[in-house]
């Protein structure tokens, strides 16, 4: 297994931007797939981005496409998302989320997931 802890959340004020990170606890980083999930209140979590263990391809949902950048540094393993022109209807608690040598990208391929970070936006 692979503990997962995210940082960086907090709340801003529309349009402003946050970086979340999520650092693992295994030197293994690097064949993990992995990705963010966020769940707003009283609705269920959703995928947000994903990035692969092999060619680092990314893929995001479509509600922060071109606003948010997933990323990760192998040496410090970290995956980022870095979120610009935050909106209100960002608000959730983001997940960290990984897969052993699998794409993450939706909730039944996640293996391992982290305790959430909030976020929240201001009007």
């Amino acid at each position: 297994q692979v503990q997962l802890v995210e940082s960086g959340g907090g709340l801003v004020e529309a349009g402003a931007s946050l970086r979340l990170s999520c650092t693992a606890d295994k030197r293994s980083f690097s064949n993990y797939g992995m990705g963010w999930f966020r769940q707003a209140p009283g609705k269920e979590r959703q995928f947000v981005a994903s990035i692969t263990f092999d060619v680092e391809a990314t893929a995001y949902a479509d509600s922060v496409k071109g606003r948010f950048t997933i990323s990760r540094d192998i040496e410090s393993r970290t995956v980022y998302l870095q979120m610009n022109s935050l909106k209100p209807e960002d608000t959730a608690v983001y997940y960290c989320a990984a897969r052993w040598r699998r794409v993450v990208r939706n909730i039944g391929s996640v293996e391992y997931w982290g305790q959430g970070t909030q976020v929240t936006v201001s009007p």
